[in-house]
């Protein structure tokens, strides 16, 4: 785990420093970078979790190929084994090493052999080319340029910006307004793009032509292939759940797990303590909040004692997580506007005082059927068979009315099918506050709200491409490396999520049993009552803080003038929603105002040069 970056063009080493000191918290444990023959520079910082000799620090040289990687390589002992059996020989115990070989033994096909989270750049000195890859789900981030016919890439795109004359990405301003994040390939900058997780590429340094293509990707149209029965399902899931968490135990450090008591994060925890030697507890780990509504720690504490984990509870006060908000920026390096990002900070940070990895529950709900959202979708989809004129017409009445529900349902009823309304169900600004909501579309993602599979099955598709992969991955990967921590999701192995695509519907939701399949595995450990219980989410009381102590910050930041900078925004609306928040008139737009309040903030701190000279252009 760590940062990286690399560059065909020839920097002055103040400012190869300057771009590696940027991402320091990333890898603090050592920081080294190359210049490889005045064509291509290399360099990392380290967080060192397996192989913690020197002998594995970065860059690394292996016969004639050198690389930097940001990641694991959790099935690298499995892949070595293979690479041995053919005649290659290791120096080291890492991973890294483990990457190079491969390539050097299946050429670009490597990445196929790979099971982890991972981004790398490797520089094949013979070939005179840069070749590299992000994982299938788009765990670890991959920012790059192309310029001047030069190549450069990184963890974190404000390590391109030092130095470079960047203009801000308008078009990715607007999809971050419905989204609250800015979906691959886009970055905040015109001139850096994201390689899409599963994409490998190549740059040839001769004629600088840079390539690109999937190396894998998620099999829209297929559903209910599996052949077996439930409990032939539930067996084989059992068993790949136990194998990825077993390799995502593989460390030199010290290792622990997020528990919060929820069905996901139990079986990953009742999974490892299974798997470690009888009489040594897995160290567990929640957030404990003063205010009932968003703790979780008192379910999580129950699910401990019964599965025998060492577990600490770690009370935070909203103060901590309100200080987080003035420095959001500084990790997340782009606008990112999940406020669940913040109690993720607070939970990796305090997390950090015990252990360097965290095995957490991520890609449940997403891969098995977990949403709400889901169940409602599959609800209300008999109204969509429903002709879309006698839909419109039934929505009149509704629309007339005073009531902000009544006027959303009417809005749903006109769209023109199911998918349609989840696309918007998703967004977090609608045209009250835009002027245009369709500059904010993104189509790359389309296809997979695939027309020929049911509504419910489609819409996990589309989540898996867009809220997982740009998203939660996206906070995850931010708020652990913001402490130096490592988090590794073992239900998000490809594997996995591939097993969740050929499962029949039923297996994974039945008569609004969400998260069938999981629920069913997790009761050979836990009592229905602590399976069985409504899903809470991981927030904090953004919406309440900008009424009172942080009810300043809303009214200095979020101007006129900064507002009228913005594209595609109703000024005089949006003015007047933040008025009347603020004010407690309506208490409703808390995710709007924020996604507004780190907009400005990534402005501001963008506005001026940076430490090297690269300025950096405004809206």
């Amino acid at each position: 785990m760590c940062g990286f970056y690399g560059s065909t063009k020839i920097y002055d080493p103040s400012v190869i420093e300057a771009k590696l000191k940027r991402i320091q918290f990333r890898g603090p444990d050592a920081s080294h970078y190359r210049n490889y023959d005045n064509r291509v520079i290399l360099g990392q910082n380290r967080l060192s979790i397996i192989d913690l000799d020197a002998r594995s620090h970065q860059p690394f040289e292996y016969e004639h190929v050198s690389i930097v990687f940001n990641g694991e390589m959790y099935n690298f002992q499995d892949v070595r084994k293979d690479l041995v059996a053919k005649g290659f020989a290791f120096r080291t115990t890492s991973d890294t090493e483990v990457i190079c070989a491969a390539y050097l033994a299946y050429g670009e096909a490597c990445v196929a052999q790979f099971n982890g989270m991972f981004a790398f750049v490797l520089y094949d000195h013979k070939a005179h080319k840069l070749f590299g890859a992000r994982d299938r789900l788009g765990k670890k981030p991959f920012y790059y340029t192309l310029k001047d016919q030069s190549f450069e890439c990184a963890s974190q795109p404000s390590q391109i910006a030092i130095s470079n004359n960047l203009t801000t990405n308008e078009k990715a301003i607007n999809q971050y307004l419905i989204w609250t994040h800015i979906p691959d390939p886009l970055s905040i900058y015109n001139e850096v793009q994201k390689l899409r997780a599963g994409y490998s590429f190549t740059y040839d340094l001769a004629t600088h032509r840079f390539d690109t293509k999937p190396y894998w990707s998620l099999n829209s149209s297929e559903f209910n292939t599996f052949k077996g029965s439930y409990d032939d399902a539930k067996a084989e899931l059992r068993t790949l759940l136990s194998d990825a968490v077993r390799m995502r135990m593989i460390s030199d450090v010290p290792l622990g797990a997020f528990l919060s008591g929820g069905v996901d994060s139990s079986l990953v925890c009742a999974l490892a303590q299974d798997l470690l030697p009888k009489g040594q507890p897995l160290r567990t780990f929640t957030i404990k909040f003063t205010e009932k509504k968003y703790d979780e720690s008192p379910y999580a504490e129950a699910v401990a004692k019964i599965l025998g984990t060492n577990h600490l509870s770690i009370l935070c006060d909203y103060k901590e997580g309100m200080n987080m908000i003035e420095n959001f920026t500084d990790y997340y390096d782009e606008p990112f506007a999940d406020s669940s990002a913040i109690p993720s900070m607070l939970l990796a940070k305090h997390t950090k005082q015990y252990v360097t990895v965290a095995l957490t529950g991520d890609a449940g709900d997403e891969s098995f059927l977990g949403y709400k959202r889901y169940e409602y979708a599959v609800k209300i989809a008999p109204l969509f068979k429903i002709p879309r004129t006698l839909r419109r017409l039934a929505a009149i009445p509704l629309s007339i009315l005073p009531l902000s529900k009544a006027k959303t349902a009417a809005n749903l009823m006109s769209e023109p099918d199911l998918r349609d309304v989840y696309y918007r169900h998703m967004s977090v600004f609608d045209t009250s506050w835009l002027q245009d909501f369709q500059k904010g579309v993104s189509n790359e993602y389309i296809e997979y709200l695939n027309a020929n599979k049911p509504i419910i099955e489609a819409v996990s598709d589309f989540d898996i491409k867009t809220y997982l992969n740009n998203d939660l991955n996206t906070k995850v990967d931010r708020a652990t490396m913001s402490a130096s921590l490592e988090a590794r999701a073992p239900i998000m192995d490809y594997r996995i999520v591939e097993l969740g695509r050929r499962l029949p519907t039923h297996f994974k939701y039945q008569n609004g049993n969400k998260k069938r399949i999981l629920k069913d595995l997790l009761r050979d450990y836990l009592p229905d009552d602590l399976i069985e219980r409504p899903k809470q989410g991981f927030g904090v009381p953004i919406g309440q803080w900008f009424q009172q102590e942080l009810k300043e910050m809303v009214m200095d930041s979020l101007t006129k003038d900064f507002l009228s900078s913005l594209p595609n925004i109703h000024v005089p609306v949006v003015l007047k929603k933040i008025e009347d928040h603020v004010n407690g008139v309506n208490s409703s737009f808390g995710t709007q105002i924020f996604s507004l309040l780190i907009l400005e903030q990534w402005q501001r701190r963008n506005k001026t040069q940076n430490q090297i000279g690269g300025l950096i252009q405004t809206f």
